[in-house]
């Protein structure tokens, strides 16, 4: 997310619809500089994010109300109010029913299934059993430094696990994550935690992942594979290589997960 100057330090000219207008630069051999709109929710709506990236308001905490709010930016209720409907689309804020707005959390319900897609054919979705089969330290691959903005060689976690279904293995995953974010990862510290993965790195590591981006394609399962989720050499799996961003689109993990679909489809939201 491209942050926004705040409007005190911005010069701009407010126009009639509630945007503001910016000169792009001096003009160029005559030419009139190019102006650039920023509607005024979007500056609140980046005034906001930078409180959250902050950490003035915490992870499922209540944030101010949006008469506060309103008060606080200076400009009118409705402002604030579409500003806050942008960020709870992205899910970076929960508004709930006569309490109020707060800070969207990973330790929530809803959003385990976020990252999740992969569901049953039949019934309602469950939380994954998962099992840790490696946990280290190691230096970032060539690919994996540059999906995650790292030099070549860097520290990072590597975390490989195996995640059944009420007992059957379904999901083979392999994450990468930059290590000087995640000091003191462990396996026995991910053996221990009993809520979401992305709980814990919101609440020890002060990470909370807040986009991604994927690819999948079809693979053919080869035999390590095929051994940890007990298929056949060579069954089809869907292969979903996801790199997960934070605030400023800082990227904060590479996550390649190999699905067994047998039971199971990948099911997303468009919009």
């Amino acid at each position: 997310m491209k942050k926004s100057q705040s409007m005190n330090q911005a010069s701009s000219n407010p126009n009639s619809n509630g945007a503001t207008t910016t000169g792009a630069g001096s003009a160029v051999g005559g030419a009139a500089p190019s102006p650039t709109f920023s509607p005024l929710y979007q500056q609140i709506k980046a005034l906001i994010t930078q409180s959250l990236q902050s950490g003035e308001w915490k992870p499922g905490e209540l944030i101010p109300s949006e008469v506060e709010l309103a008060g606080r930016y200076k400009v009118s209720q409705g402002t604030v109010r579409k500003a806050i409907d942008e960020l709870a689309a992205e899910h970076l804020v929960v508004r709930r029913q006569g309490k109020g707005t707060f800070v969207a959390t990973h330790n929530e319900a809803r959003a385990h299934f976020r990252f999740l897609k992969l569901m049953p054919d039949e019934g309602v979705p469950q939380h994954f059993e998962h099992e840790y089969l490696e946990v280290k330290r190691i230096r970032a691959p060539a690919e994996v430094a540059r999906l995650l903005d790292l030099k070549s060689g860097d520290a990072v976690v590597y975390i490989k696990r195996l995640m059944s279904d009420s007992g059957a293995p379904t999901i083979l995953e392999e994450l990468w994550l930059p290590g000087v974010l995640f000091k003191g990862l462990t396996g026995e510290r991910l053996a221990e935690y009993k809520g979401p993965m992305y709980g814990l790195f919101e609440s020890e590591f002060g990470t909370r992942m807040i986009r991604a981006t994927e690819k999948i394609r079809a693979v053919a399962a080869d035999a390590p594979t095929a051994l940890a989720l007990k298929v056949a050499e060579g069954t089809p799996l869907l292969c979903a290589d996801r790199v997960s961003f934070t605030y400023g689109d800082k990227a904060v993990e590479l996550r390649r997960g190999l699905y067994l679909t047998a039971k199971h489809h990948y099911q997303n939201e468009l919009s």
